[in-house]
């Protein structure tokens, strides 16, 4: 709140323009008053011993009231408060607390407080925060901050008066308030002050002034409200309140409160008139003569229950037996009548409460892959526009209702508004729900979810929440909390409260501090609790929710008392059940034991019984397959109302400790399936499914249970009607009855083969380094163990990589256990340690499905890749069945032939692909337009570089993104066609036949993937390209994890307190391995292939694990947005690279103030896989004092790059050559590499011959058999060919895939100081050759590219047409006094002006001057470059790029003002319009663009001359034509200007001659009389009048003064 607290505003003014003000406040903001306005207060508690107050009491008979109380209020930094009102339980202030501050307020929150003046130390009695969000509006039709008057409610510690509370934080607003602790009515008003008014905002301190009093009915007629509440069940008491009798209190406000509510008795209220416009009465004396009405003392409240002892339910929770007698509560309150605030809220609530539920559908469809989840969301959406506009209609009731306040007014308004606009965004959203769109459309439907909690948030309370509080001797001990628009009653079924005459499950939990962390998990008590409230008068249906067949107990047994509620229910029909609860799993549970595992078991709770499943120990995945049964229950009401809500079932899941008691692990609640005596036991609802149930510890998530619940009535007939139960099964397990048949999974033998290759980046452990560590595998009870590493530090692989082991899994996938990675170390005497572990959540993707035999082996898309000519075709007489010809030849053209292939592994096969032929390529040169010049002519082969390849790949790269996003937008609309196809039925055959020439149709005229990557090449078609990828190289190949993958393994035992750990703080390490999941026995055809080796199972082929010496060479080519690091918003960036323990600083090579540095560097450095395989590439800013600062880093994992089979060693080249620009990298050629590859995947091949052919497995591929050496001679060659097979190697039936290509990735760049916020991006390769192979040759030269000097000359011959400024001072006549001024883009320091040519009365100039501009100049990137010093003090020169533009201007000189700028024209060096041969042809349309004439570049045609129209923007901001220049641009390079220099201006050597001008300059000195006339009668008449009148008058009074002094002088002495 910068200069907020300083009461000065101009400060204030200041920083209110710095940089530091929130998006979205207006850096201009106004003073405006903030007047919070504190009427009165109710219900204080008591806030001081009463020793004292009853001796006063005694001896002096004065009854005072226990509290002084005042209110303080808090806002931005300031506080002001009211005057203390002595001894007042109900004080009376009637003041006003004044805030100036600046609107709108950086400050969102302003915290009212009342507190008791206290001679020692004063304490909050309670706080209220009023959300200035809530109370106004910043939209168009917004509002200022407004509230009130009305009352809020304050809630806080329990009101029992001690000297040192120990809840007194919730009074200070901080918690969960456990009771109602006063009301306070204020209101709020905001005015923006008029600035004009110094004396406004001179001060800011808090003034305190009175307010004028409001009516008490201004905030609503008193009305007397009804709350009933009927105990149906209390069970899981904590143990530790078990041994003396508990009752249950009921409060709303202080009414009900008995122990320590009420400080007196509430003062009287008058029964309230009856409004003759008020709600239908209801007649609640039925058969009662009319002096028997309630007046307002005749019914007692009854607000807690009778005290019982309770009993046990097991060795951890109580239960109270209230058996067939429910105990009730009813409790009388008054309150004003505000119900409509809360309706709306219960409206917005209700579609809030839909919204939600309806979205949890679609999210678990998703997780759990089940079909159409885009049409459940459509369905939500429909229920979601419904509810808005019945929101609509209605909460416009009771508008005009005159205890409104305006905030009520203006709420309305808005919720209406986004209502409306929800609804409407609700329509739209439904129609763009696809499959594919559907994880994004469920994020916009979460902001609405946001959007209607916040609206339903009601600021002005009106009834206070609901306290139901658990009692034993008296004392407080567990409370639950219910808001009362939960509770309301409404005749309207949207505006009923969700909980109003229904049966809720309430937990009760410990008050304040207690109840938090691990103390508030534990459930202090259960209540099954029924509650109604609503206004007296419509009590008649109070009783309408409960279960049916009870009879109601009155407290008097007068039969005139019918009036009376009941205070207990008695139960007439109870029915008896069976209740089956299916325990089969649990899985991913929260890790309670140092070793990272648990000892788990459930606990079941059911109305007051419990049992529990067995303990199972060391796992994570408990299987337990235990039913459990729980026999004589007794439930009651009737029979169909328990059909179809029965009670609800708590299981607790603990973790056994041999010492001590178990350790609570999480909770989740179930419902179960209710089958009645007269139902059968048959599908569709029995069995019941097995189901996941989220398990909850507090707010966090710890696990799932997998279980099934099913509640038998047990008819007249007895137990012998239900389904059988099969007694225990296994002899080992004791007598624990197994899930039976029908529910439980059906389960198939699996076997899970696991690849331990090794460990990577352990970190400590209790201090100590891990040396020895294993890994342990377990699913579903079984595992196995990895051989022990003996020494970490010297190689950390397995030498035994596969081991196996078998196990029970469902058939259903969906319900497979996780699987648990644990590595532990092992320490002396057979201990050992857990280091972390790892839970693989779904097997899904790692179970082996046997290749289906009959469906095609290969993918059939002819892929045009990168625009090379690629002919699938295969003759039916020049081949071989079988064979597939991949042919490479650019020579003959192939008309577009549609066809249909079906394509088997052993079939012939023709894939024709429609190639544009030489003519389309040339038409579309022709149709690219006349911007370019009519050839492109082939680049010189020694101009091309590495750069030239990059730069062209990047424009490609551009292209396809370019083209997907264009694509992304088809496929919806496709989609969208689809759909509306699917909605409309079958399409009749015409119809059909023409959309089907239309897609035709568009698939013609667009080109297709392969003509749209050819389309960049057709502009340079001899450059080669490599892949530039725009993210890492690891998201475009699955993180090389097609064999081995990496397993974070997180710490183990985790600390509640480490909740707020992110899951990269948790990392201690890596496994690298992999599972393979299969049913056995497996297809014989596997184990016969040849070559197949047991001991390996199903990871045949995989490389050895041992130690590999690498050479790593790595490529950095730029960095891109870098993060600014030093105080000029600029970096002195340069590259440190870290491998094992080489660490290289490239400190000396830094780039100086560049935010995108071009490094242009190679590294090379000898690495030894595994131990040094994590590569990690810096960016440092270069400082000249102090340590460099770490700019971001990315870190690459070699050893999967090396050893995956997508062969990332060194990226495979377009084409191949042996010398230039586009050299071959690698030591092993194209055929040597090819040959490797079907050897090791033991394909058959590569068959080389005839030249130019190569058959591979049953693939042939021909292409070029020739290529040229430096020498320009031919020579045969097979690479061309063995390249081809290469590029194609994914089409190769079995083992294909996708190889690396020659490749530059993008990676960003991260700091460990700032996670998760990309600090940059850096663009590099990495190649590896292993140190066995014959060495590799020089790496690539890649840096960057020096620019070439040249020197522009530029003639400026003469101008013309310029517009004329100047009015002659003599003549009058129009002229203008003409210069040209040039200068090339970034060197505007240096521009250069021409002599000045003076009253030109045509507009034509005549000059010859020459300007000289010399500069560098990249060619490739077609920019100049300029080296400078930012400033005097810099320490080196910043080198900038700026593209090659000329700009010409001219000027009107003038003597004594500021020159007039008249026109001008930028051009580009590379591309600019040719000059018009005269001034006549030149015309504005040659610069704007209209006009279609040739461009030029001034680096090709080196010499060009020619008239250029000049521009300025006029009044309406439109281009006019000011004037024309003739100028001659000669551009040569350094070493020519040298040898040929031409001087500066007209200077020697090579001077221009001097132009020849007219004498128009001395037109006055000619012809004086006519001038002088001119100026005399026309232009300065009246002035001139005037200057002779005022000499006259200064003459006047210079006489005046002059004699002045003498005539005083006669006059004093009187001469």
């Amino acid at each position: 709140m910068l200069g907020q607290e300083s009461g000065c505003p101009a400060l204030a003014v200041c920083a209110g323009r710095n940089l530091l003000l929130p998006e979205g406040v207006p850096p201009e903001r106004q003073w405006a008053r903030f007047y919070v306005k504190i009427y009165r207060a109710e219900g204080l508690p008591r806030m001081n011993t009463s020793l004292m107050a009853n001796m006063k009491k005694a001896f002096i008979g004065e009854n005072k009231d226990l509290v002084d109380p005042y209110v303080q209020v808090f806002f931005a930094g300031q506080k002001g408060k009211t005057s203390v009102q002595k001894s007042s339980y109900e004080p009376l202030w009637n003041e006003q607390v004044v805030f100036t501050d600046l609107f709108p307020p950086l400050c969102k929150r302003m915290k009212v407080q009342i507190r008791d003046s206290d001679k020692v130390n004063d304490v909050a009695i309670g706080t209220h925060f009023i959300d200035l969000r809530k109370i106004s509006n910043d939209g168009d039709k917004g509002f200022l901050p407004t509230l009130g008057p009305a009352w809020v409610n304050m809630y806080g510690s329990t009101r029992n008066y001690t000297l040192l509370d120990e809840h007194q934080d919730l009074n200070e607003g901080l918690g969960e308030g456990v009771s109602f602790r006063a009301r306070l009515m204020l209101g709020l008003a905001v005015e923006i002050l008029d600035t004009s008014n110094p004396e406004l905002t001179s001060s800011t301190e808090v003034q305190v002034e009175q307010a004028t009093p409001v009516s008490e009915s201004c905030v609503g007629k008193m009305e007397e409200f009804f709350l009933f509440g009927a105990l149906l069940e209390a069970s899981m008491i904590d143990r530790k309140n078990g041994d003396k009798p508990i009752t249950f209190e009921v409060t709303i406000g202080n009414y009900g409160n008995e122990v320590d509510g009420l400080s007196r008795p509430q003062r009287p209220r008058p029964r309230p008139r009856k409004e003759p416009g008020d709600e239908e009465e209801v007649d609640l004396i039925q058969k009662s003569s009319d002096d028997e009405t309630d007046e307002g003392g005749d019914l007692p409240s009854v607000s807690s229950s009778p005290p019982m002892r309770p009993q046990i339910t097991d060795r951890n929770y109580f239960h109270l037996p209230y058996l067939e007698r429910k105990p009730c509560i009813y409790i009388k309150s008054w309150w004003p009548d505000q119900r409509r605030r809360l309706y709306n809220a219960n409206i917005v609530d209700h579609v809030a409460d839909k919204l939600e539920e309806g979205l949890n559908d679609v999210q678990e469809m998703i997780k759990t892959e089940k079909s159409y989840p885009e049409r459940r969301l459509r369905g939500v959406l429909e229920e979601l526009s419904c509810g808005c506009y019945r929101f609509l209609s209605l909460a416009d009731k009771d508008q005009g209702h005159w205890s409104r306040t305006r905030l009520d007014r203006e709420r309305l308004k808005s919720c209406m508004r986004e209502l409306e606009s929800m609804g409407q965004q609700a329509k739209t959203l439904r129609a763009q729900v696809k499959w594919h769109t559907v994880r994004d459309k469920l994020r916009l439907c979460q902001n609405f979810l946001h959007k209607l909690r916040f609206l339903a948030d009601e600021p002005q309370h009106s009834v206070p929440d609901v306290f139901i509080w658990m009692m034993s001797n008296n004392k407080r001990i567990a409370y639950a909390r219910v808001p009362s628009k939960d509770l309301l009653f409404s005749t309207v079924e949207e505006e009923l409260g969700k909980d109003c005459a229904k049966v809720k499950t309430l937990f009760l939990k410990l008050p304040g501090k207690r109840g938090f962390g691990s103390a508030g998990w534990t459930v202090q008590a259960k209540l099954e609790l029924y509650l109604w409230l609503g206004l007296s008068k419509q009590r008649k249906d109070f009783l309408c929710g409960l279960p049916c067949g009870f009879e109601e107990v009155r407290a008097a047994q007068d039969p005139g008392l019918h009036a009376f509620p009941p205070i207990s229910l008695l139960y007439t029909k109870k029915q008896a059940f069976q209740l089956r609860a299916h325990m089969y799993q649990a899985r991913s549970l929260f890790a309670a034991d140092s070793s990272g595992l648990s000892d788990p078991f459930a606990r079941v709770f059911f109305i007051n019984q419990s049992q529990c499943t067995e303990v199972l120990n060391e796992t994570l995945c408990p299987t337990w397959d235990q039913m459990l049964v729980f026999d004589n229950l007794e439930l009651y009401g009737e029979a169909h109302e328990l059909r179809d809500d029965p009670p609800i079932i708590v299981i607790e899941i603990y973790d056994q400790d041999t010492m001590g008691k178990a350790d609570f692990i999480g909770r989740t609640f179930a419902k179960p399936l209710v089958k009645m005596a007269d139902e059968a036991y048959c599908p569709p609802r029995f069995p019941p499914q097995l189901e996941y149930y989220q398990i909850y510890r507090g707010n966090a998530t710890a696990g799932d249970l997998l279980a099934a619940f099913e509640l038998l009535q047990i008819g007249p007939a007895g137990k012998a009607d239900l389904p059988p139960i099969n007694g225990p099964v296994d002899v080992d397990r004791g007598p624990i009855m197994p899930v039976p048949m029908g529910i439980r999974p059906v389960l198939s033998k699996y076997r899970i083969e696991v690849l331990f290759w090794g460990l990577r980046d352990l970190k400590r452990v209790n201090l100590a380094q891990v040396d020895r560590p294993r890994v342990d595998i377990e699913c579903a009870g079984k595992g196995v163990q990895s051989s022990l590493i003996p020494n970490y530090k010297k190689n950390p692989n397995f030498n035994t990589l596969v081991k196996w082991f078998e196990v029970d899994l469902p058939e259903n996938e969906l319900l497979h256990p996780p699987l648990n990675i644990r590595v532990v170390d092992c320490r002396a005497f057979g201990r050992y340690t857990l280091v972390g572990s790892h839970t693989v959540s779904s097997l899904r993707r790692f179970i082996y499905r046997p290749p289906d035999r009959s469906a095609p082996s290969w993918n059939t898309s002819g892929r045009l890749l990168q625009g090379r000519r690629v002919l699938y075709s295969a003759g039916p007489s020049s081949h071989p069945t079988g064979e597939v010809v991949v042919n490479m030849e650019p020579e003959v053209p192939v008309k577009k032939l549609e066809t249909v292939v079906k394509l088997d592994a052993t079939s012939d096969a023709v894939i024709k692909v429609d190639v544009a032929d030489e003519e389309k390529e040339r038409k579309k040169k022709k149709k690219k337009g006349s911007s370019e010049e009519p050839e492109e002519e082939e680049p010189d082969e020694s101009m091309l570089d590495w750069w030239s390849k990059y730069f062209a790949s990047i424009d490609t790269m551009k292209e396809q993104l370019r083209q997907q996003e264009a694509s992304g937008t088809d496929l919806e609309e496709k989609e969208e066609m689809d759909n509306t196809e699917g909605l409309k039925g079958p399409m009749k055959g015409k119809e059909k036949a023409r959309a089907a020439k239309e897609e035709r149709k568009k698939r013609t005229q667009s080109p297709g993937p392969g003509q749209g990557s050819e389309a960049p090449e057709k502009k340079k078609p001899k450059i080669d390209e490599l892949k530039v990828y725009p993210k890492e190289l690891e998201s475009e190949f699955d993180s090389f994890e097609d064999w081995l993958h990496t397993f974070n393994l997180l710490r183990g035992k985790t600390g509640d307190d480490e909740d707020g750990a992110t899951e990269e703080e948790r990392i201690v390490g890596r496994f690298k391995g992999s599972l393979c999941v299969y049913k056995v026995p497996l297809p014989e055809d596997v184990s016969r292939e040849a070559g197949y080796d047991p001991t390996y199972g199903m990871f045949q082929g995989i490389p050895s694990n041992d130690p590999i010496n690498v050479l790593v060479r790595v490529y950095v080519v730029r960095a891109t947005d870098l993060h600014p690091a030093d105080i000029n918003g600029k970096a002195d960036p340069y590259i440190a690279i870290r491998l094992g323990k080489t660490d290289i600083r490239d400190k000396e090579n830094y780039i100086s103030k560049q935010l995108n540095p071009v490094f242009g560097k190679s590294f090379d450095i000898e690495a030894s896989f595994p131990m040094e395989s994590l590569l990690t590439v810096a960016v440092y800013d270069w400082d000249l004092v102090g340590t460099d600062d770490l700019i971001g880093e990315t870190k690459i994992d070699l050893e999967n790059r090396f050893y995956s089979k997508h062969r990332a060693t060194c990226g495979i080249a377009q084409t191949y050559s042996t010398h230039g620009y586009n050299i071959w990298r690698d030591p092993m050629k194209p055929s040597q590499i090819l040959t490797r590859l079907c050897k090791e995947g033991k394909v058959d091949g590569p068959h080389f011959g005839p030249p130019g052919r190569v058959k591979v497995s049953n693939r042939v591929f021909t292409g070029p058999s020739e290529m040229e050496d430096e020498n320009g001679q031919r020579k045969p060659t097979e690479e061309h060919v063995a390249l081809l097979a290469l590029r194609y190697w994914e089409d190769i039936p079995r083992v294909g895939c996708r190889l690396v290509p020659e490749h530059v990735e993008t990676r960003p760049l991260l700091n460990p100081d700032k996670p998760g916020i990309e600090q940059g991006r850096l663009e590099l390769w990495v190649d590896m050759f292993p140190m066995d192979m014959p060495a590799p040759g020089t790496p690539l030269d890649i840096s960057p590219r020096k620019p070439k000097k040249y020197e522009l000359r530029v003639i400026v011959w003469n101008t013309d047409e310029v517009v004329l400024e100047d009015d002659d001072f003599f003549t009058g006549e129009k002229s203008s006094d003409i210069f040209v001024r040039g200068w090339l883009k970034g060197q505007q320091e240096d521009k250069q002006d021409t002599d000045v040519h003076y009253h030109s009365l045509t507009g034509e100039g005549n000059f010859n001057w020459r300007y000289l501009f010399p500069f560098d100049y990249l060619a490739a990137e077609e920019k100049i470059v300029i080296s400078k010093k930012e400033s005097m003090f810099s320490w080196d020169e910043t080198e900038y790029k700026v593209p090659a533009r000329l700009t010409l201007q001219i000027w009107d000189a003038d003597h004594f003002s500021a020159d007039d700028f008249l026109g001008a024209i930028e051009l580009d060096l590379n591309r600019f319009p040719r000059g018009a041969k005269t001034a006549k042809q030149c015309s504005m349309e040659m610069a704007t663009g209209e006009l279609d004439v040739p461009l030029v570049s001034i680096f090709k045609q080196k010499r060009v001359k020619g008239w250029w129209p000049l521009l300025a923007r006029n009044e309406n901001d439109e281009f006019e034509l000011t004037g024309k220049v003739e100028a001659e641009l000669h551009l040569l390079t350094a070493e020519e200007a040298e040898k040929n220099p031409v001087g500066l201006a007209r200077n020697e050597p090579d001077p221009l001659e001097k132009p020849n001008r007219p004498d128009t300059a001395f037109v006055w000195f000619l012809n004086p009389l006519k001038s002088i006339k001119y100026l005399i009668c026309t232009q300065y008449k009246w002035l001139i009048i005037k200057i002779v009148l005022a000499l006259l008058g200064l003459l006047m009074l210079a006489l005046f003064l002059y004699s002045l002094p003498g005539y005083m002088v006669k006059k004093l002495l009187g001469a």
